[in-house]
């Protein structure tokens, strides 16, 4: 296993380069903030950018977690990749985060010097500084249960090749919850208009009403009343409700749903 790793300071853009510089060396999977990473999946991990506080975030990073480093390494070792590219604010919390992972020696360190031009790592700086947010390298639905109820937007990045193709990688933006530019939360109001918005593809369903959105640490919980039509399985209704209102809501924002609760409180017949 061919471990590399990517050094550079906080906010210089090393997330942002992280999916590039992997892809161009042929590393399948990627380590960063807390997080295992392959291609645009989270395999194992908790992204540190999660935690209440820069020291509990720097602990998240670096593996210090018994149960946190346990699930990394059995992930790894269940896979076996032929390497993995790990990120760092320096050299030692690189090899701090191998050694923790019982990872083999790293054998080549790239810097983000290297491979982004100075206009790049000072826009990257004033991105962090001036907005408080940070780069994860995947995609918005694989982090969305992470980062409930917190800012998250997504950034489409495209590099041309000589063959004219052009790479396509996803990324996510996240504010952290210690950053102290505080929360985005989303409406209740657009929740309930989506949820409501869900129902009506559901034919069996007359009529919603009285849509509850409450907000927890994890995510939300959405309840609703409806009236359905005489002679169908309430189960059935139910159930399909539920599935369409989790698409909806999931598919349109960056809330984890916890539960849809839903009452029938009456049935009529057509």
């Amino acid at each position: 296993m061919e471990i590399m790793a990517l050094v550079g300071k906080s906010g210089t853009g090393k997330s942002y380069k992280a999916m590039m510089i992997a892809k161009e060396r042929n590393i399948n999977y990627i380590i960063d903030d807390g997080l295992f990473i392959s291609g645009t999946k989270i395999i194992a991990g908790k992204s540190a950018k999660r935690e209440n506080s820069t020291v509990s975030a720097v602990k998240r990073a670096l593996f210090m977690n018994k149960s946190h480093k346990e699930e990394t390494k059995t992930a790894i070792n269940k896979i076996k990749p032929s390497g993995i590219l790990i990120l760092g604010t320096s050299d030692k919390m690189v090899r701090r985060i191998a050694e923790n992972l019982e990872l083999p020696q790293i054998t080549k360190t790239i810097y983000i010097s290297d491979v982004s031009t100075d206009e790049e790592i000072k826009l990257a700086h004033e991105y962090r500084n001036k907005e408080g947010k940070h780069v994860i390298p995947v995609p918005t639905f694989e982090v969305k249960k992470d980062f409930s109820g917190y800012f998250i937007d997504t950034l489409r990045i495209f590099k041309k090749r000589e063959s004219r193709k052009e790479d396509y990688f996803e990324k996510t933006v996240v504010r952290p919850t210690f950053s102290y530019f505080g929360k985005y939360i989303i409406s209740p109001k657009v929740v309930k208009d989506l949820t409501k918005h869900a129902t009506t593809k559901v034919t069996e369903i007359t009529r919603i009403s009285n849509i509850y959105v409450k907000n927890q640490e994890n995510g939300i919980r959405i309840q609703l009343d409806i009236e359905v039509i005489y002679g169908k399985s309430i189960i059935m209704i139910a159930q399909k409700a539920q599935r369409q209102i989790i698409t909806e809501v999931e598919s349109m924002t960056a809330l984890n749903i916890l539960a849809v609760d839903i009452f029938v409180k009456k049935m009529i017949k057509t």
